[in-house]
């Protein structure tokens, strides 16, 4: 086995974050766990037997929280896994933007923010769970952070589109200080995705067809395994997007772009209030 490794996983109750977190405490790693559902989370900890911590990605407040939690706790992180994410009904939140852009782009970005002195003094990896949906994102930074523009499918898109653009970003800025980035699309997980989407993409997502296109939850949370696992410059690269725990071409022009990337990021600070 690979060095033990302390790696924080979002998103760890259910789906592909939990099925990772299986897989990791198997190999022997410190998982520690977040989740929104207090119910979930802490069975997932009895049953593994590793420490939890409660947050909600719609509250930037909960994020500081989380942040202050992990860094009291932990003195080392080597991995941090941005996996929390999903599909949401156009809706604002309580910081007064999307759901979906917020729990899946706003709300990790401050938290790897938060934690990135103590990221950078473990060499750390930053895992973003992104999508292949980021194919039909289209980032203007201008109008970025504007809630319900695109409704909830494109502004999923866009989301994790976002993802990997914040990946590219990570890299560029601190790899030569020992940091890795790293971007994924898990597959089309069989799970609760879409849960809090609309009627209409809730029913589209349990289509008997579309049940043929989708993984298993182990199967999608393998692919998160690899890169947390796994050894940055060895098996996998940074700054690189894998799908099926290879390297692929940007699903989207824009992924590729760095000036976007520079730009996303600068726009993400004059969003996200400092306290």
């Amino acid at each position: 086995m690979a060095e033990q490794r302390t790696i924080v996983i979002t998103g760890a109750s259910d789906g592909i974050g939990a099925a990772a977190a299986r897989q990791l405490t198997a190999q022997g790693h410190d998982v520690v766990l977040v989740g929104r559902s207090p119910d979930k989370t802490e069975r997932l900890a009895e049953e593994l037997g590793r420490p939890y911590h409660l947050a909600d990605f719609v509250e930037f407040d909960q994020v500081r929280r989380l942040a202050r939690e992990l860094l009291d706790a932990y003195p080392r992180i080597d991995v941090l896994a941005n996996n929390a994410g999903g599909m949401f009904r156009p809706q604002t939140s309580p910081d007064g933007f999307d759901y979906t852009l917020q729990i899946n782009h706003l709300s990790p970005f401050l938290l790897t923010t938060l934690l990135l002195d103590r990221l950078i003094a473990s060499n750390a990896a930053v895992v973003q769970t992104s999508s292949a949906m980021a194919r039909g994102g289209r980032i203007d930074v201008a109008e970025f952070g504007t809630a319900g523009r695109r409704g909830e499918a494109r502004t999923y898109s866009d989301s994790k589109l976002a993802n990997i653009l914040f990946s590219n970003e990570l890299h560029r800025r601190y790899h030569e200080q020992g940091l890795s980035a790293a971007a994924f699309h898990p597959g089309a997980v069989a799970s609760n995705f879409g849960a809090g989407a609309s009627a209409l993409v809730r029913y589209s997502y349990q289509l008997p067809l579309m049940k043929l296109f989708l993984v298993s939850p182990d199967k999608g949370g393998a692919r998160l395994t690899f890169l947390a696992a796994g050894t940055p410059g060895e098996t996998w690269q940074s700054g690189a997007y894998y799908v099926q725990s290879r390297p692929a071409k940007p699903v989207n022009s824009q992924a590729a772009d760095p000036g976007l990337a520079r730009a996303l990021w600068e726009r993400t600070e004059e969003l996200i209030p400092t306290p």
